[in-house]
């Protein structure tokens, strides 16, 4: 079997039906029951769903040879996996966003608000500029509101949020979407049936 792990919710949904046009369907993923896994014996294939932010655990230890991750994850955990393609969907961007009216004081150190510290870090490291990193999880737009962080570093989809609650995105990082990961070992011994799925997702891509 060739295990392959999913994020759960929409965008796995959109990575499980261009695999399925690609050749890798699994009629039993669409029954209504509480199974965590679902195989199809014929092809080989066992599929199941994880947290997105969990996905590449699962195929850096192995209990996954494959699977789709965002490119956030990646890069801010920095998981031992081969990336092997970009599925071009999940489109998003690693942004700096604060008030609209904010001008960066130089003078002092500067409060960023973020569950993506590495990638803070490693983006403001870059710059020169010395940063104070807030950890949160939920609900970031509210640190700068509330004077808790001058800016946040996080994703933005449609920006719509931001826009909202009066903030505005003031840098982009990186574009962010999703990507095809493989477990180095299992990529050696699959190694022909991941290039042939690989070959076949890129040809979905491009469509």
């Amino acid at each position: 079997m060739l295990n392959i792990a999913l994020p759960k919710g929409r965008l796995g949904e959109k990575v499980l039906g261009m695999f399925e046009r690609a050749g890798f369907e699994c009629p039993a993923i669409h029954e209504e029951n509480r199974r965590l896994f679902f195989e199809n014996e014929a092809l080989g294939l066992r599929y199941f769903w994880v947290k997105p932010s969990d996905v590449s655990i699962y195929v850096e230890r192995g209990a996954a040879d494959i699977g789709v991750a965002g490119k956030d994850i990646l890069l801010e955990y920095a998981p031992d996996v081969y990336e092997l393609l970009d599925l071009n969907v999940g489109r998003c961007r690693m942004c700096v966003a604060g008030p609209k009216s904010y001008r960066d004081d130089l003078g002092r150190t500067l409060r960023v608000a973020t569950k993506f510290s590495n990638i803070a870090s490693r983006y403001y490291s870059s710059l020169g500029r010395d940063i104070d990193i807030i950890p949160l999880n939920g609900s970031i737009e509210l640190a700068p509101i509330l004077g808790l962080s001058d800016v946040i570093v996080d994703i933005v989809e449609t920006g719509t949020t931001l826009k909202e609650n009066d903030l505005a995105v003031l840098e982009t990082i990186v574009p962010i979407s999703a990507r095809l990961i493989a477990n180095k070992a299992s990529f050696v011994f699959h190694k022909t049936r991941i290039e042939a799925l690989v070959r076949a997702l890129a040809q979905e891509v491009e469509t």
